[in-house]
């Protein structure tokens, strides 16, 4: 979601790392007034900011209800269970059809496009539905965690890296070990198996720094 998609683009390479919002629109100059501008809309509810998968991601009650995200192209909101909301306006959009269940982006190619009146209904209505508990929850992974050999050679040597492995949630497993069997050099391997070390020792998930 910000999960499925943008979550999805971080997970295949490492970003600079955002403290807050003031960095993210540093570093997205070409959309900063428009994501400002946005933001002064959702920051007059109740919601909460906070900087997640390196990007503006506002909660209630430690639930995702939406982010704010700039590209090259466009800027736009991130409704985390858009799927719900009636959108009369037509405004949403599925960025990735046939594979995202909840997300919905109200997107925008100028600051001329935004139309404040109704961003702010948008946004209340996903406040309410999040108040409603309407959400979709992700299928849980059943399948076995295949750890590559790389990393049980590690466990091998290293009983304590072994139990704080297992220790993590089972999704945090995943990351971890694709993390290694994704890449196709054996050195490429052991280079990321030497950085994912000291954050295992930590008892650290593999992207909990940019959450």
């Amino acid at each position: 979601m910000i999960q499925e998609i943008v979550y999805s683009t971080y997970k295949t390479k490492i970003i600079a790392k955002i403290q807050n919002v003031e960095d993210y629109l540093e570093k997205h100059t070409h959309w900063s007034e428009a994501i400002q501008r946005l933001r002064d809309l959702v920051r007059s509810t109740e919601l909460e900011e906070t900087i997640k998968w390196g990007a503006p991601t506002y909660c209630l009650d430690g639930k995702n209800v939406l982010g704010l995200a700039a590209f090259k192209h466009h800027f736009c909101i991130w409704f985390f269970n858009g799927v719900f909301l009636k959108d009369e306006k037509q405004l949403l959009v599925n960025a990735q059809e046939g594979k995202t269940k909840a997300l919905r982006q109200m997107r925008f190619t100028s600051t001329d496009e935004i139309n404040e009146e109704y961003v702010l209904e948008y946004i209340k209505e996903a406040i309410k539905n999040q108040r409603l508990g309407k959400e979709i929850k992700p299928k849980r992974n059943t399948k076995p965690i295949v750890v590559p050999e790389e990393l049980k050679k590690e466990f091998s040597k290293n009983a304590e890296l072994q139990l704080k492995f297992k220790s993590l949630a089972p999704s945090h497993q995943r990351e971890y070990a694709a993390y290694i069997s994704e890449a196709k050099r054996e050195d490429t391997k052991q280079r990321r198996l030497q950085k994912i070390i000291p954050l295992l020792l930590e008892g650290k998930s593999m992207y909990e720094k940019y959450k």
